[in-house]
This record gives structure tokens, C-alpha cells and sequence, in this order.
């Protein structure tokens, strides 16, 4: 199993925010912003900042997908 933020972004969009408004209003780094962006792990610290800011539970944001899935789309 693999990880997907698309849920985020598409929370980001409908909130009209920008990813840098979101790193500042979590008090993230540009470094995690980027794993993010790249479906990598982050720590659930980061999770809990990210949600907190976006007043979302962590289902909201991210989700759990079959590798064969998430390969497929990277395609």
C-alpha cells in the first residue's frame, strides 16, 4: 500500500489556498511540502499540524492506495 495526498490538494483548491499558505499556516518546511508532493511518508506530527490548520480530520487529507494504483496513474 502507498500513500496519496491528492486529497489535500483538492482541499487546498477548494479552500482557493496556495501550497505556500498552507506550509505557513501549519508551520511546515518547503522540505516536507515537497515529500508531500511526492506521495512520500510524513510524520504523523506533520498530519496533525496539517489538519489542525485546515480544521479536517486526516482521512480528509490522505489516503491509503493499492501500489499497482498509484504506479498506474504515475504512468
Amino acid at each position: 500500500m502507498a500513500v496519496s495526498y491528492k486529497k489535500l490538494w483538492k482541499l487546498l483548491i477548494d479552500r482557493n489556498m496556495k501550497k505556500k499558505d498552507l506550509r505557513t499556516a501549519a508551520n511546515i518546511s518547503t522540505t516536507t511540502l515537497a515529500r508531500l508532493g511526492k506521495d512520500e511518508n510524513v510524520s504523523t506530527e506533520i498530519l496533525s499540524k496539517i489538519c489542525t490548520a485546515l480544521n479536517c480530520d486526516v482521512g480528509d487529507i490522505m489516503e491509503m492506495v493499492p501500489d499497482d494504483i498509484r504506479g498506474s496513474e504515475n504512468e
